[in-house]
């Protein structure tokens, strides 16, 4: 896991290099926003965060870049649900719990949940990871 948030600007250029990421500098912009600190956040949100600080990025380079990103293994994509896409910079092994009321991703360390073999997998494929999500829902309040 990351362990030092936030990473400073010839931090995130060193790590993008590192991944064969060419580090422009709308990429650089982007992913000073995902490494700021341990966060899960949306495409949409990202743009929003880059705009705000006054780089103008669009929204396909911000898609694009985060994909890129995650392709790269500089981020995690985790998918919540078929519309709702999270980007972790926190690329070490963990699952997550993901609150459907709140909309809220948050992690689940590794070793708090204990899964049992893995099934046999398809002939030619190896496991690459196991990512959990546990959705859970606000309780109601008792009567």
């Amino acid at each position: 896991m990351m362990d030092k948030y936030p990473l400073a600007r010839a931090e995130v250029i060193d790590l993008m290099r590192r991944k064969g990421v060419n580090p422009t500098q709308q990429r650089v912009e982007i992913a000073q926003v995902l490494f700021s600190k341990p966060q899960h956040v949306s495409a949409d949100q990202v743009l929003a965060m880059v705009n705000k600080k006054r780089a103008i990025v669009s929204k396909a380079t911000v898609y694009n870049t985060l994909g890129l990103f995650a392709q790269k293994g500089l981020v995690r994509e985790v998918i919540v649900d078929p519309t709702k896409v999270f980007y972790d910079p926190t690329t070490a092994p963990h699952h997550h719990f993901y609150n459907v009321d709140t909309g809220e991703l948050m992690d689940m360390e590794l070793d708090s949940l204990h899964l049992g073999q893995l099934p046999p997998l398809p002939a030619g494929t190896e496991a690459e990871g196991v990512d959990v999500v546990i959705r859970v829902r606000n309780a109601a309040p008792a009567c």
